[in-house]
């Protein structure tokens, strides 16, 4: 040990400490980080791939670019461009609506139970969804729903103006589980504002009205923009309330039931434009993800900041 410096003792002899320590790290950490590694390489990853691939596959394996090239058809760009159209109303109307009510219960000197009352039920709401959703609106605003009948034994008539199996019954039907999670999602940044800043402001002369325009949206947009982004894929990956609404009349309106058309014997039966449609989903789905994540570490920072 005498050739040896000071520091290359002590790194010899902390070195089975650090082994030790890895090994224990790598043995029971990721181990109960396993089922879900499994998990999302077993029905995420894994079937995803898959689509890739089989889009530019035709029936005996080989490449082709044909099932991709089908999708710039009028059909299948129509349900695209409605599925947008839907999830983009679906989530600015919920965005609006939930944005206002998480601004109620944090910032609008409510009752403490309020608060509580619309957090619990917006966690179960922002879950409520498919067949049993679908079945809720039809019972109360369908063509012999409670609302309906009650309303029309008003002389009000919902129909025939208002059509819930339609697009604009089904963005009303989606903004209800938008609500919620908006909610969820907007009462922390709104916990994040600081009283500090707004006194400060006012300090300075400005008015509520300056404050909000000036500091308080501008430190809330990128939580607004990254939670609109989260609520449009939410609606456009949305396919068991569409079915029940619309059925099979709902193909060349929601693109994922045109999908689910083509592994089956309806409209098209064609598997490799299946793939290739729920390819040019992955996209889109992507892409909202990636908006998401930026805007959402954007927000972590003020939200940090605020909690200091």
């Amino acid at each position: 040990m005498a050739g040896l410096t000071t520091m290359e003792v002590g790194a010899a002899a902390t070195t089975p400490g650090i082994r030790r320590r890895l090994r224990g790290w790598w043995t029971w950490n990721w181990l109960g980080l396993m089922p879900f590694i499994i998990f999302i390489i077993a029905f995420q990853l894994f079937p995803a791939l898959s689509i890739v691939i089989k889009s530019f596959q035709d029936t005996h394996g080989s490449f082709t670019l044909d099932n991709v090239a089908a999708l710039n058809t009028p059909i299948i760009l129509g349900a695209y461009v409605s599925s947008i159209k839907i999830s983009f109303l679906s989530a600015l109307g919920g965005a609006l609506i939930g944005f206002f009510l998480a601004w109620a219960i944090t910032m609008g000197h409510l009752p403490s139970w309020v608060r509580s009352s619309i957090l619990s039920f917006s966690g179960v709401a922002s879950n409520f969804g498919g067949v049993p959703l679908a079945f809720a609106f039809i019972a109360t605003v369908g063509h012999v729903g409670i609302l309906t009948v009650a309303l029309k034994s008003a002389g009000i008539a919902l129909y025939p103006d208002f059509n819930l199996y339609s697009v604009n019954g089904l963005i009303l039907i989606y903004i209800y589980f938008q609500i919620p999670l908006m909610v969820l999602i907007m009462a922390p940044a709104f916990d994040g504002l600081r009283n500090e800043w707004q006194e400060a402001s006012e300090n300075l002369g400005a008015s509520r009205w300056q404050y909000w325009w000036h500091i308080a949206l501008p430190i809330l947009l990128p939580s607004i923009v990254g939670t609109f982004a989260l609520l449009f894929g939410n609606a456009f990956g949305a396919q068991a309330t569409a079915f029940a609404l619309l059925g099979g009349g709902g193909n060349n309106l929601v693109i994922t039931l045109l999908v689910g058309s083509q592994f089956s014997s309806d409209t098209f039966n064609n598997p490799g434009i299946g793939n290739a449609l729920a390819f040019g989903m992955i996209v889109v789905m992507v892409v909202t993800i990636f908006i998401y994540s930026i805007f959402r570490r954007r927000s972590a920072r003020w939200l940090k900041v605020g909690g200091e």
